[in-house]
């Protein structure tokens, strides 16, 4: 029987051990013709099981997103530095209008559903918007993995609603959906979020929370 509580721990420099969620799956980035991300699309599912799964976070499994051991061949060795602290004592608020945007750059992935050419998430906020803009403006945030951009509607924050799993983003992190606790190898355990994004590369330096450090040193995985 699975836990109460869906988790990911970073083990002391190995790799996550995950229980409590059965739904593993891939999911890629859908863009328009000029390379603005709109939206998601499922490819396939990887894991559907009630069962521990050891997932790989030092980036050289050939087998990910699982672990084969390669971080005991490579020597990988992980400082969890991530702040436990509430994402909200680190969050500012943007924008006096009906709708206002909550950023924590902290937790960013850069993952790009924040901005057009045409504008960005936070000049909306700032703005004032039709039904249209409001539209744009909660699409964007909703579509962030890390959480690091959400949406206040009248005051109330508002997130989408997701299922409780992982979603393996390609050359990217792991995306922990629908309030699984990640918790750091020491034992400290991070704010429970809706959504919240987990280093895959190994380079990230707020382990085990991803900090976009992926695209910097050229991570390049899809499934096995």
């Amino acid at each position: 029987m699975a836990p109460s509580q869906p988790r990911i721990e970073a083990t002391p420099n190995g790799p996550y051990r995950l229980t409590g969620v059965n739904r593993i799956r891939w999911r890629e980035k859908v863009s328009t013709p000029e390379g603005e991300p709109i939206t998601w699309r499922d490819v396939e599912l990887i894991a559907d099981r009630d069962d521990e799964y050891l997932l790989c976070r030092c980036g050289n499994s050939q087998n990910k997103p699982f672990c084969d051991d390669s971080h005991l061949r490579v020597g990988f060795e992980a400082a969890d530095a991530a702040d436990p602290a509430p994402r909200a004592e680190r969050a500012k608020e943007v924008g006096r209008g009906q709708i206002q945007l909550v950023d924590d750059r902290s937790i960013c992935v850069h993952t790009g559903f924040c901005a057009t050419k045409q504008t960005n998430a936070w000049k909306l906020a700032k703005s004032e918007l039709d039904a249209s803009g409001k539209t744009q403006l909660v699409a964007m945030a909703h579509q962030c993995p890390s959480g690091a951009i959400s949406v206040l509607v009248d005051g109330d924050e508002v997130e989408p609603e997701l299922p409780v799993e992982v979603v393996v983003v390609p050359d990217g992190p792991l995306w922990v959906t629908g309030g699984v606790e990640v918790v750091r190898s020491d034992g400290t355990p991070l704010e429970v979020r809706n959504r919240a994004t987990v280093c895959r590369c190994g380079a990230s330096e707020s382990k085990p929370l991803c900090d976009g450090s992926h695209a910097k040193v050229g991570f390049t995985s899809r499934p096995s």
